[in-house]
């Protein structure tokens, strides 16, 4: 097949899905071509088979704000038409959704019926998409895709509960490349952050408000008291000034890193002995399934999709949201030297069942149903 994926380029979720995803496409021998304005920061490798399209974007002096959906649709029908593409990807309802169906329908008018899927991965759905300015916008996007799928069970009917969705939603889980996301052997770079042999506590966020970094840091506090331990938050964002003022305020400087964003996360993860949840809010949980591919249990919320990854006492615990002294129960629990071991190996062979391989084929199939589908809606209209 070609596929054709869009979505945003980043350090977010939604784009290290779609990245990893068509990835592996093209390594399952599939012809990718990604859409979007800058190169995705995990396009990281060349292959034969991935084609990467720069989104150009006017600089008119009557534009205000750049037309980047009109930009972004033009492209896609570009790219459809010259690279005789099979089927259009879409991660992210806003905009892409959006500027796929427009795409759709120009092509249409020059007798190309093209394919449309949208992933919805969350915020698209549980923040944009609940503002009443982008409700009516996202809700015709999703109806008007071809196939529609979510990453967890929970968006799907958070989906359903939000909008008046006539189309159907088919729920393909998140995945981890366990070829990168692995234990790896760091035991130099361990000692550096944890001289005395300290437990080492991580967490991974965009530092928003949602994912209650305030929360890590006083349960940190508390495990400390009991049990000798160091923590790294990675990633920034708009809560990190406050974050870093709490950590003052509570004294925890000498035992807290601030690492910013990161690459190579599977290297600190390798390390690392629990991985902090304690979201309001998580679609899936991606951050925790890559930290649990490492072999690294996880205290988390029971928020959205977390319970159809972390299962409680088993591969972590799951607290109520804000509950920190449950969470410090379970974190002292966790991290006593006669069940660390046990919780590894739980995490280790809950994230083999999300292994890409075994989830980028649900994928293919979606895609050739959606295919199929569309040729017969075609044949029946002529």
């Amino acid at each position: 097949m070609k596929i054709g994926i869009i979505c945003y380029p980043t350090f977010g979720g939604s784009g290290v899905v779609a990245t990893e995803l068509g990835k592996e496409l093209a390594l399952n021998g599939h012809q990718v071509h990604f859409i979007t304005y800058t190169q995705p920061i995990r396009l990281d490798f060349f292959n034969e088979n991935l084609f990467y399209h720069e989104v150009d974007i006017s600089s008119y002096p009557l534009f205000q704000y750049a037309p980047y959906e009109s930009a972004l649709a033009g492209k896609m029908v570009d790219v459809v038409k010259y690279e005789k593409l099979d089927l259009l990807h879409v991660h992210y309802a806003i905009p892409h959704a959006t500027s796929a169906f427009l795409a759709k329908q120009i092509l249409e008018t020059e007798g190309i019926h093209i394919p449309v899927v949208t992933t919805l991965h969350g915020t698209d759905i549980t923040v944009v998409g609940k503002d009443r300015t982008y409700k009516p916008v996202v809700t015709f996007s999703i109806n008007k895709s071809d196939g529609v799928t979510a990453v967890s069970d929970d968006l799907r009917k958070d989906t359903f509960n939000t909008f008046k969705i006539t189309n159907e939603i088919e729920v393909i889980p998140n995945f981890v490349d366990m070829s990168r996301f692995h234990k790896q052997e760091k035991d130099h770079f361990k000692k550096i952050i944890c001289p005395n042999d300290e437990k080492l506590i991580v967490h991974i966020s965009n530092f928003r408000r949602v994912k209650r970094i305030g929360d890590v840091i006083t349960a940190f506090g508390k495990i400390r008291e009991s049990i000798p331990s160091k923590l790294l938050l990675i990633g920034d964002g708009p809560e990190r000034v406050k974050m870093e003022k709490l950590c003052r305020d509570l004294g925890l400087c000498d035992d807290i890193r601030f690492i910013g964003k990161l690459d190579v996360i599977e290297e600190v993860l390798s390390v690392a002995d629990l991985f902090f949840m304690p979201s309001e809010k998580e679609s899936f949980g991606l951050a925790a399934l890559e930290a649990m591919a490492c072999e690294v249990p996880v205290i988390s919320t029971n928020a959205g999709g977390l319970p159809e990854l972390n299962v409680n006492g088993v591969t972590g615990f799951m607290s109520e949201i804000g509950d920190v002294d449950d969470m410090v129960k379970n974190a002292l629990h966790i991290l006593s030297d006669e069940n660390l071991a046990t919780f590894k190996t739980n995490a280790l062979k809950r994230a083999k069942e999300f292994d890409i391989k075994n989830i980028v084929p649900k994928y293919e199939a979606y895609y050739r149903k959606i295919i199929e589908k569309v040729k017969a809606e075609t044949m029946a209209l002529n």
